[in-house]
């Protein structure tokens, strides 16, 4: 995942990623790779960005989603969340923004990112 602040990645993506079950797998001076489950995230910058933030309604990326463990797990990460640089999304219909068999929650980063911290089904 092309970043553009990767001080702001590492304070943000860090502590959602840590919140979610990932370890720092790997760290250098242009970015770093968490993993979990035998899946992984790296984030690095590049000279070659073309802007500086991201948009998500646009070809590419939409969102992340990341399994939380049971709800109340969700719910945490949802409270916390906007101490580290993430704003929640669809407030209005959480936790079943995405249907009444689906408990999650979305949140949004200040580069644009958007990830999705969904529960265990029960």
């Amino acid at each position: 995942m092309w970043i553009a602040d990767l001080e702001q990645a590492r304070t943000e993506w860090g502590w959602l990623l840590t919140r979610v079950g990932f370890t720092l797998d790997g760290d250098w001076s242009g970015g770093q790779t968490w993993a979990a489950g035998g899946a992984y995230l790296t984030y690095t910058t590049s000279p070659n960005l073309t802007t500086a933030g991201h948009d998500r309604r646009s070809v590419g990326l939409n969102h992340l989603a990341f399994k939380a463990g049971p709800r109340p797990a969700v719910d945490a990460i949802m409270a916390d969340a906007p101490e580290h640089g993430w704003r929640p999304l669809y407030q209005e219909r959480y936790p079943h923004a995405g249907g009444p068999d689906h408990y999650a929650g979305w949140l949004e980063n200040s580069a644009g990112f958007k990830a999705e911290i969904v529960a265990d089904l029960t």
